[in-house]
């Protein structure tokens, strides 16, 4: 759900990056008091899987928009979500950076809504879901239902963010109703991604 800078107004993108900053201050302070260095790999090897993954967009038609795997929610169950915050940032930096794929106005709303709402939200209700079991069924309901939350907050983002700086032609409303379905959608099958990758490393190696 990369948005492109002509969605965004100068007003909505310097807030969102004043946000977008304060959460990175706030993420790195924290990783700095939990003080465990073996994060630091692991946010390497993590950022480089879902900077791949999210390479693979398709269009959203008639939004402005394109979607992607997310990612938000492995990296914080991986990572917690500290770590899994500034990864994210750091995976779009180089995105916007190198490859266009959003763009520098943009790059605070972009980290806020594929960023926050999986590491500070959906990630805590995924907790919750799994509770200290860990069972399949457990990992991929949570799963699911987590990836539903980060992403449909993640959309609602985008349609506020769009909105407020004056430029899309749509109605509040309508953009509500044509962003939420087809991110309702994507989050079904792409909730199945995370449950995936974190049965396979609770198997592979429990220790993370």
């Amino acid at each position: 759900m990369h948005m492109a800078d002509a969605l965004i107004s100068p007003a909505v993108g310097g807030t969102m990056w004043v946000a977008t900053a304060a959460t990175a201050v706030y993420c790195a302070k924290k990783l700095r008091e939990e003080n465990d260095s073996s994060k630091i790999p692991l946010m390497g090897v993590a950022g480089a899987f879902i900077f791949a993954a999210q390479m693979l967009n398709f269009t959203i038609q008639g939004t402005g928009s394109s979607g992607h795997l997310g990612g938000g929610l492995i990296l914080a169950v991986l990572l917690g979500p500290y770590g899994a915050f500034l990864t994210i940032a750091s995976v779009l930096t180089v995105q916007a950076l190198f490859f266009a794929d959003g763009g520098l106005l943009a790059l605070g709303c972009n980290i806020f809504n594929l960023g926050f709402a999986p590491a500070f939200i959906a990630y805590p209700l995924f907790k919750k879901i799994v509770g200290s079991e860990w069972t399949p069924g457990r990992v991929i309901a949570g799963s699911i239902i987590g990836t539903q939350v980060g992403l449909l907050l993640g959309a609602f983002g985008v349609v506020l963010e769009t909105t407020l700086s004056g430029i899309s032609s749509l109605p509040f409303s309508t953009f509500v109703l044509l962003m939420m379905p087809i991110h309702f959608a994507i989050a079904l099958v792409e909730g199945l991604v995370p449950a995936a990758v974190v049965l396979f490393v609770r198997q592979a190696q429990p220790e993370i």
